[in-house]
């Protein structure tokens, strides 16, 4: 099968399969033959700052030498992105084995009266079995939603459970309150795995503190006060650490959001957990001031950035990461119908300086509709409405005289501007 067919019926398993639970995901992995487990697995879960994290400790386990594989979502151009191998997305050739090798599993399995794999669980199956055939010794493994009943939950022997911050998020899965949620995600947790998280709430916090004594599982959080935010220059973030583990060095980031040095900081303290005295933060120091990750405050040309940020918590962080310098700033948003977009609008107008917003759709039937409306309820600067990405995106371009242009609102919107930029649109 090519590769292109491949994606194809990886993309449209949606339309034919149901949500299963965690314990059939466990069933397909056998079928496969149990690909995850001699891998020392690191399982990630959080409302924002997941993929930074993933990528962060993807980049310092290969600093030390460590043969890693990194499963995440979602893509932004290439489905291939979802599974990395050694720091570089899989190849069409291996992309396609993988499949071939699932779907032989899956046809299996269904000849004997199991239901087909959720187009999740396909991925990850895909992945492990990836990262088995590569010999990948570190796994960093990001959940799609929540985490108790995610497919990734099925790795039952991690060696170590990482949580991001909680915020509201997907609430018509995971519940309209903090402590739902934070329950949701902290369902990877099992028993005797270290765990890290970011200092969120109290109410999040409690549930995690409380989840780990239950697992019997050391615990650490990582609060607010584990750096300090130095400054923003050259398009690095500079930041200090409280601990006199990391010295008095000064680390830098190579992004402009203010949210990064926590993401950062969570990645370390996993890795100074497993690695103990026998890392090398000097290392680690070189692979953060080099690592860029995609979709997250990233510049794709001069002047212009793409930010995945898509529900209140992340809008809040990316506008404290625009610069308050004068620079006249023009706003590209876009959301699908799901998220709390009026709410991510508000924010928005009111709180970010900018000369003009632009809104368009995304995602077909799923995009969120009456964008233009919404945005004239919280500005009085110019809205402008368009049909599609790529209007909007050249709308913004012939008009930015010398204005940075930030498209934000979703994942989905930076992947299709990405994408433009890569056709030469």
């Amino acid at each position: 099968m090519t590769y292109r067919e491949a994606a194809d019926y990886i993309l449209n398993i949606p339309r034919f399969t149901k949500k299963n639970d965690t314990e059939h995901t466990r069933i397909f992995l056998k079928y496969l033959g149990d690909p995850q487990t001699d891998l020392k697995v690191i399982h990630v879960a959080g409302t924002n700052g997941k993929g930074s994290v993933c990528a962060y400790l993807d980049g310092m386990l290969r600093s030390e030498g460590r043969r890693t594989g990194l499963f995440t979502s979602p893509h932004l151009v290439k489905i291939n992105e979802r599974i990395s191998v050694g720091g570089s997305p899989v190849s069409d050739e291996i992309f396609c084995g993988a499949f071939d090798a699932v779907l032989k599993a899956v046809r299996k399995m269904e000849s004997e009266g199991m239901s087909h794999p959720t187009f999740f669980e396909f991925l990850l199956g895909m992945a492990l079995y990836v990262f088995k055939r590569g010999g990948v010794e570190y796994a960093v493994l990001e959940t799609g939603l929540g985490g108790r009943l995610d497919a990734t939950a099925a790795v039952e022997r991690p060696a170590a459970c990482v949580i991001t911050s909680i915020g509201y998020d997907h609430m018509q899965y995971l519940g309209d309150t903090l402590e739902m949620i934070a329950s949701e995600k902290a369902g990877i947790i099992r028993s005797g795995a270290p765990v890290f998280y970011a200092q969120s709430s109290q109410e999040s916090d409690r549930v995690i503190e409380r989840t780990a004594e239950k697992n019997n599982s050391f615990c650490k959080k990582i609060g607010k006060d584990a750096y300090e935010i130095l400054g923003i220059e050259d398009k690095h973030i500079a930041f200090s650490c409280s601990s006199a583990y990391y010295g008095n060095t000064t680390w830098k980031l190579n992004n402009t959001g203010v949210y990064q040095p926590g993401n950062a900081m969570l990645a370390m303290e996993t890795m100074r957990y497993l690695f103990a005295e026998k890392g090398h933060p000097g290392r680690w120091r070189e692979v953060l001031s080099d690592l860029k990750w995609a979709g997250r405050m990233e510049e794709v040309m001069p002047g212009v950035y793409v930010d995945g940020a898509h529900n209140i918590s992340a809008i809040e962080g990316f506008i404290q990461s625009v610069p308050k310098d004068g620079t006249g700033n023009i706003v590209l948003f876009s959301a699908v119908k799901d998220k709390e977009y009026e709410k991510m609008a508000a924010c928005l107008g009111r709180r970010l300086p900018a000369d003009m917003y632009i809104v368009t759709q995304i995602g077909g039937s799923r995009g969120a509709e009456s964008l233009g409306d919404i945005f004239r309820k919280y500005t009085e600067q110019p809205v402008v409405e368009t049909e599609s990405a790529a209007e909007a995106f050249e709308y913004a371009l012939s008009h930015r005289r010398g204005r940075r242009v930030y498209c934000v609102g979703s994942l989905y919107l930076a992947g299709q501007i990405k994408e433009l930029i890569q056709e030469g649109r």
